[in-house]
């Protein structure tokens, strides 16, 4: 099962190291300006002279800086590639007569309704995405801790499922589940 949020594992890596290298230069920097590096002057100056640095330094740096911006730049394109392209569904058998288009999230809304009523289910998102010809359906649960996931998925497979299809009149329609536990609560009876 491939995960929809492929860029959160490496959000968190580099937003730890991230983290980690600035707590450590920070503590650096505190420390030098408290005097508690004896291998450092606190009353000396940040350069020892006011020349400008040799060339190959400063291109050293530009090039540093379009690379760094380069990889930020990929990864902010990461962050919004993290659901499937949806399309406008055209039901179309009669062209004179008139047509009629479905936008894809309305086509999931009732089913998203039924889906959230399972036993179990705290919150679901689905993206219907591709074409009529072609489509696919990406789900995404949010479960109790002990939520059943057999009993969810027979849910999905017996009832949901079965009646998306049909109001899409749809043969077939691959679909991908990925559910995530949550630390809420569900409603208990007394």
């Amino acid at each position: 099962m491939t995960s929809l949020n492929r860029p959160a594992r490496l959000n968190r890596t580099l937003l730890a190291v991230c983290g980690v290298l600035l707590l450590a230069s920070s503590s650096i920097v505190l420390a030098a300006h408290f005097g508690q590096l004896t291998f450092l002057d606190s009353d000396a100056t940040l350069t020892p002279a006011t020349a400008y640095p040799p060339t190959w330094a400063l291109w050293a740096a530009a090039a540093t800086a379009i690379v760094l911006g380069l990889l930020i730049l990929r990864w902010i394109a990461a962050q919004l590639t993290r659901r499937p392209k949806t399309h406008t569904w055209h039901f179309e058998q009669n062209p004179e007569r008139g047509s009629t288009e479905l936008a894809a999230n309305t086509a999931t809304a009732p089913f998203l309704s039924e889906v959230t009523t399972y036993p179990g289910v705290h919150h679901a998102r689905a993206t219907l995405a591709g074409t009529r010809q072609n489509p696919t359906l990406a789900m995404v649960i949010s479960t109790e801790q002990g939520g059943d996931l057999t009993t969810i998925n027979h849910h999905l497979t017996t009832h949901g499922l079965p009646r998306l299809r049909q109001a899409l009149d749809l043969d077939a329609l691959p679909f991908t589940v990925e559910y995530h536990f949550t630390t809420h609560a569900g409603t208990r009876a007394h």
